[in-house]
């Protein structure tokens, strides 16, 4: 990305924690779960769910459920290396791609949404508003990883909030 826009935007943070660890924060329900999700179903190609601790492959298709909102989201995985790179569509029309490169004992994470609607109503919604999410959630899998806390709100329900999504910044 060399300028900024409304059709993509990059998210980077350095944490201090192993490729892998941070591998199978991204690539298994058990690892989306325990920092980003309160659900997350894998199924293969061919409709058979994966074990919680599988990795995700190409193809496979997700839905995955967050605490305080009731919608879901469903994707594809449409590369998983299985060491250093995921990509999925993600938000009906984007693709989103998370990659890891260890330097010394941190690992830089660059999430990349890309293919992002720029009509006013995308605009905000997907640009904005995902934008805003992903910054809390690696810091979330940062201070996860680092420091063994969420900073997610888990316990207050705030699905009947006006405009929660976009006011709380741990939803």
């Amino acid at each position: 990305m060399s300028s900024l826009g409304f059709v993509c935007f990059t998210k980077k943070i350095y944490i201090t924690a192993s490729r892998e660890e941070l591998y199978w924060c991204w690539a298994t329900q058990e690892g989306i779960c325990s920092w980003f999700l309160r659900e997350a179903v894998y199924n293969t190609k061919t409709g058979i769910p994966r074990e919680a601790d599988q990795h995700i492959e190409q193809g496979d298709l997700y839905t995955w459920r967050w605490y305080n909102w009731d919608g879901e989201e469903k994707g594809e995985i449409l590369r998983a290396n299985g060491r250093d790179l995921i990509e999925f569509t993600f938000a009906e029309f984007c693709r989103v791609t998370v990659e890891l490169k260890s330097e010394g004992n941190q690992v830089l994470v660059t999430l990349t949404q890309t293919n992002i609607p720029t009509d006013e109503k995308n605009k905000m919604n997907i640009h904005v508003g995902c934008s805003n999410g992903w910054t809390f959630w690696l810091a979330n899998l940062k201070a996860y990883l680092e420091h063994g806390i969420l900073l997610h709100e888990t316990k207050k329900d705030l699905r009947n909030v006006p405009l929660a999504t976009f006011q709380f910044v741990n939803i």
